[in-house]
């Protein structure tokens, strides 16, 4: 037989009976294509992700609910996106991509990038910020490391899934200049940056329109705007109507229906109201990624399942975020007198539920490894039920340890059934019991560090100026126990920084009063301001602010300057002036104090990560994009960069700027037609059009057209009013006049 891999999709194709290339766009069961034995096309498999591979072992499902073979159950994005760090997500996907080779998956379904709109949103664990770029960044990094290794990634979900409520009909209705720029803006990154193999449509309706048949998403800007030539496929079970759809642009439709919907693509086809052109080039894109597979795949192919936990480790230790550490209480001394308080220290909770739950190849818990860590002994107490029962024995207990130790170490969390693919969540809470054991403690020993266990941030301005140290452990994957006992006895210094902000009320939230909607639609009223955005925006207090961190030594940030080329680069010299080798992450806000447009007051445009040994100087470049400064114009629909004066600001967090610069940026000639409907006070910024006001107002007598108190009382009237204001002047004459102050500009 041919190897497929030496025929191009379009000679494939071509080969194929109508019915073999309806088959193709559907799966063959949950996880595999259809195959097309006589033209040597094989079925492939795709399969859940996204921080980690989960091959099923028995019938397919999409909950979690089914075995799965053993792979590495790395940090989930809660916790990579806290480490802002690009080349450690390239290393972590390059090891995903081994594991999914070895276990013979051909596309890894993965990473998410949607954006953190509400904390509420039950599947925050699988996405990596409130913020596009960050997710960009990261996202890119992970499909590079992954595809890298010859395995595919299906970049999701695509697009604003923010919240599992209604999650498979709800409308997310959002005005496009926070579509493009905070909802799309990541996903064109990735798919420019990284080109991944698939793209996977998400369950909702954007606009009222369904995901999976929105040619405008699926075609106008997925293929059309960023060229992306790869198969777009279904979130699973996403589609309503399969001829739809793939007019739209979806290649793939998973899992299988047995038939059903290959028939009603024949039989469209047959009846002339589809194209089979349409057919072709989407068969020709799942032919041309069973190419992809073959070409990368292995069959002698394994993976050092020991090196990969190491792995996760290092990468779970760079993602712990040191969110408060007022007496030094951190790090612990090896000889430290310390108790061990909360049964997610035995029992660690370590990644969330749903379809990206992975079978760990082992399993670290955080009292073991502290235990490791220790020259004492260490005496551990429960203190609270995981599922929330009352327990007062298990208090006692904890509070009589900890009386008695120098320092207790309290893990607190939200339980699994609390935070999970399928649903949203109710509160930013902790369990009660949980913060009645820690008030308990508190009473018997004020020297107390909180270890904390959530796939979403939680509410800690109940207690979080009384405890000393709180650190912020996320989900961190099979290996978490282990970094996070090296984060408390400093064998890893923390760097991780937030990539969400961490609210003092759910009220504050900026989508408190449109979330989640109701009546199948969600309206996206907080528009551009979603998280820190919004939160300095306003000037709210926030218990924890976007990229804040801690770390065990201290930066100095010097000597900043900017270079005003077309990609903005922007020097800043950092030094370590504390006794520990550390690594501080830099981040460039970007402002435009003038605007002609709203906008807010800063935003993420740029980071680096730099590791600095005590005492240490470097000089480090951040390179801004130019096409990051741009904001989606509504009147010309596309990017525009403004130009003017540009706020520079460098610190370690959106609420800790250590340097602050301006720059001056050249704009982009910005061309918008005058009309009918064009205002005054358009027409008056527009110095060729300027005689059409003087002549409109000339007609009614006077000097009134040059009083600026009346022209700025005009400025909001169209042009085309006038003619009613002023019975002398002919709308077509104003037609003629605006035809040619068109040409002149």
């Amino acid at each position: 037989m041919t190897d497929p891999t030496l025929r191009t999709p379009a000679e494939i194709v071509a080969r194929l009976t109508l019915e073999e290339k309806a088959s193709l766009t559907s799966g063959l069961d949950f996880w595999h294509t259809e195959p097309v034995l006589r033209e040597n096309i094989p079925s492939v498999m795709l399969t859940d992700g996204p921080h980690g591979v989960r091959k099923q072992t028995a019938e397919g499902d999409h909950l979690g609910l089914h075995s799965s073979v053993p792979a590495t159950c790395f940090p989930p994005a809660v916790a990579l996106g806290c480490s802002f760090d690009p080349e450690l997500l390239e290393r972590v996907g390059a090891a995903l991509g081994t594991e999914a080779r070895a276990l013979q998956v051909g596309v890894l379904l993965g990473p998410g990038i949607n954006i953190k709109r509400s904390p509420l949103c039950g599947r925050n664990f699988e996405y990596l910020s409130e913020d596009p770029l960050l997710s960009g960044v990261l996202g890119a990094a992970l499909v590079r490391g992954i595809q890298s290794r010859g395995v595919g990634t299906s970049l999701k979900h695509f697009a604003a899934n923010n919240q599992e409520t209604d999650r498979m009909r709800v409308s997310a209705d959002i005005d496009p200049r926070p579509l493009r720029e905070i909802y799309l803006r990541g996903f064109q990154r990735v798919v420019q940056d990284a080109h991944p193999w698939t793209v996977m449509c998400s369950y909702n309706r954007i606009n009222g329109v369904y995901s999976s048949r929105n040619p405008w998403l699926l075609t106008d800007v997925l293929r059309g705007e960023w060229g992306f030539d790869g198969l777009v496929v279904s979130d699973w079970g996403a589609v309503d109507d399969r001829v739809a759809s793939l007019r739209a642009g979806l290649d793939l439709e998973m899992p299988a229906t047995g038939g059903r919907t290959d028939a009603e693509i024949v039989a469209s086809v047959r009846a002339g109201s589809l194209d089979e052109a349409v057919l072709d080039e989407a068969a020709g894109r799942v032919v041309g990624l069973v190419q992809k597979i073959v070409g990368g795949a292995d069959p002698d192919a394994t993976f050092d399942s020991e090196a990969h936990h190491a792995l996760a480790r290092e990468v779970a230790g760079q993602s712990i975020v040191l969110l408060r550490n007022e007496t030094g209480l951190l790090p612990l001394a090896a000889d430290t007198d310390v108790a061990v308080i909360g049964e997610l220290a035995r029992t660690p909770r370590y990644q969330g539920a749903g379809s990206s739950r992975i079978n760990p190849t082992r399993l670290d818990n955080a009292l073991d490894e502290i235990r490791a860590l220790s020259s004492r002994e260490v005496p551990f107490a429960a203190g609270y039920a995981l599922d929330g029962s009352e327990a007062a024995a298990l208090v006692d207990e904890a509070v009589t340890l900890a009386g008695d130790a120098d320092i207790a170490v309290v893990f607190l969390g939200v339980p699994a059934e609390l935070e999970s693919e399928g649903f949203d969540r109710d509160d930013l809470e902790l369990p009660a019991s949980q913060t009645a054991l820690l008030d308990a403690v508190l009473a018997a020993n004020p020297n107390v560090v909180v270890v904390l266990s959530n796939g979403g941030v939680v509410r800690l301005s109940g207690f979080a100026e009384r405890v000393p140290a709180i650190v912020e452990g996320w989900l961190l994957g099979q290996a978490g126990g282990g970094a996070l006992a090296d984060v408390l006895y400093g064998v890893v210094n923390p760097s991780g920084r937030l990539a969400e902000t961490i609210p003092v009320r759910l009220e504050d939230t900026p989508a408190y009063t449109n979330f989640p909607g109701e009546h199948g639609h969600v309206r996206y009223g907080e528009g551009l301001f979603v998280g820190y955005r919004d939160y300095d925006a306003r000037g709210l207090d926030v218990s924890f602010p976007f990229g804040h961190g801690l770390s065990y030594t201290t930066f100095e940030y010097t000597d900043a300057s900017v270079e005003a080329d077309r990609d903005p680069r922007v020097h800043v010299t950092v030094t370590n002036t504390g006794e520990r080798a550390g690594a501080e992450v830099v981040q460039v806000y970007i402002g435009v104090p003038d605007s002609s447009v709203t906008r807010p007051a800063r935003e993420l445009k740029g980071f680096g990560k730099v590791h600095l040994e005590p005492g240490e100087s470097r000089r480090i470049v951040i390179t801004l994009r130019r096409d990051d400064l741009a904001y989606w114009d509504t009147r010309a629909d596309s990017w525009i960069v403004e130009g003017g004066t540009y706020t520079v600001e460098i610190g370690a967090s959106s609420r800790d700027i250590r340097q602050c610069l301006h720059v001056e940026i050249d704009g982009d000639a910005v061309r918008i037609p005058l009309t009918m409907e064009s205002s005054l006070g358009e027409l008056f910024r527009n110095p060729a059009a300027a005689e059409i006001v003087m002549q409109a107002f000339g007609s009614m007598g006077g000097d009134v057209g040059i009083d600026e108190s009346v022209l700025k009382m005009a400025a909001s009237m169209p042009i085309g009013r006038i003619a009613g204001f002023a019975p002398g002047v002919d709308p077509g004459q104003i037609q003629q006049l605006l035809d040619a102050a068109n040409q002149q500009t």
